[in-house]
């Protein structure tokens, strides 16, 4: 049996989780969205109906848009629980019915890809929703079950293989790279390969391993396209279709001085860095590596943005460069203030890149080493 290690969106889901409202969680497959389901279920005293999307039966009455199907379909539950929504059709639509048409019924659904979940939800249930992100582990849930002196021990295997529950709670790192071998093979391409008639899975992986290359760097669409003999347009969309399957996210340039601050390029990063590695090819140990400045701040802006979304932060991420080439890794604009973070490996004792501080009057600046991250990240 293995560990549970107890997830903070556990506490979130029992807060928002009410009447006539629907909760939905987004995230990666394997993060751990069934287990939050059954914790969850563990402790509720309501009558609920667990089913799963990928049931055909479930997809004939959860799709029909027929309100007495629905209402036969719960019928004496307080509680509907969906795993895999995104199988259903129009599932925002009939999900709208449900808290239209049976009083007081609460609602949970997850999916693992959030393109068809939030294309189909998104409207429907405007002001009928609640989203909640999942993310593999946080340090701040792993440091739960974990001493400090743990952590420290564990940081370089966690920017070698990443934060999946599964790589987290195993020490043998012979299943941790067959783990990731087979989850990048098994279900990244092809949940994207089922999207938009997509045929071109060797496109899709030399574009990932790219963007691999090229984590803080700002990513030009055309010399991608250059380099994979297709359109700037079509980059486009499959980076588009690469973040809506949780596998990288962007950063956009803050700039309020165009002339002077780069805004139009983005930077991408990898929602794990195991994922990122097993593109690659390469789960190498740290000694052996020349990107571990690369992995560091994979890691720490990914474990930044997990501890807005579980603490429930309300911030805008982005990263800073001047055209001379000053430049910070992570800005947080958060109530009317800008906080600068530059993220090292080795490097301390930096000052403030030139134009920053003077620039914006409600500005800061932190470098965020292996000696501070820990209060940054948890």
């Amino acid at each position: 049996m293995s560990i549970y290690i107890p997830q903070h969106q556990l506490e979130n889901l029992k807060r928002l989780l009410s009447p006539d409202k629907v909760v939905v969680i987004y995230g990666p497959r394997r993060v751990g969205k069934t287990t939050l389901l059954n914790k969850f279920l563990e402790f509720t005293k309501e009558k609920y109906l667990l089913v799963t999307g990928d049931d055909l039966t479930v997809q004939s009455y959860l799709g029909s848009q027929s309100i007495q199907k629905l209402k036969d379909f719960v019928g004496t539950s307080r509680l509907l629980v969906i795993d895999e929504a995104q199988r259903i059709e129009n599932i925002g639509l009939n999900l709208k019915l449900i808290v239209d048409h049976i009083k007081g019924i609460k609602v949970i659904a997850t999916g693992s890809s959030s393109f068809d979940l939030a294309k189909n939800i998104g409207e429907p249930l405007t002001g009928r929703k609640f989203i909640l992100k999942l993310y593999p582990l946080a340090q701040m849930e792993i440091s739960g079950v974990e001493e400090r002196h743990e952590t420290e021990a564990n940081l370089e295997t966690r920017l070698i293989y990443g934060s999946y529950p599964e790589i987290v709670t195993t020490g043998d790192n012979k299943k941790r790279e067959l783990y990731l071998r087979e989850t990048v093979s098994s279900y990244l391409y092809k949940d994207i390969l089922e999207l938009d008639g997509i045929r071109q899975s060797g496109k899709i992986v030399r574009l990932l391993q790219l963007l691999a290359f090229q984590i803080g760097k700002e990513v030009s669409y055309n010399e991608l396209g250059t380099q994979l003999g297709m359109s700037k347009n079509t980059v486009e969309r499959y980076l588009d279709l690469l973040e809506k399957a949780f596998v990288i996210f962007k950063l956009t340039g803050f700039s309020r001085n165009r002339r002077k601050e780069i805004s139009k390029s983005p930077r991408y990063y990898f929602y794990d860095n195991g994922i990122r590695n097993a593109v690659i090819s390469n789960l190498n140990p740290v000694e052996i590596r020349d990107d571990i400045g690369v992995l560091w701040e994979n890691y720490i802006i990914m474990e930044r943005l997990k501890r807005q979304e579980y603490l429930q932060i309300a911030a805008n991420n982005y990263f800073w460069r001047t055209y001379d080439r000053k430049e910070i890794d992570l800005v947080e604009e958060r109530e009317g203030n800008l906080y600068g973070y530059e993220i090292k490996w080795k490097k301390d004792g930096m000052k403030p890149p030139k134009g920053w501080l003077d620039t914006y009057n409600n500005a800061t600046y932190e470098i965020i080493t292996r000696n501070n991250y820990l209060d940054f990240i948890r």
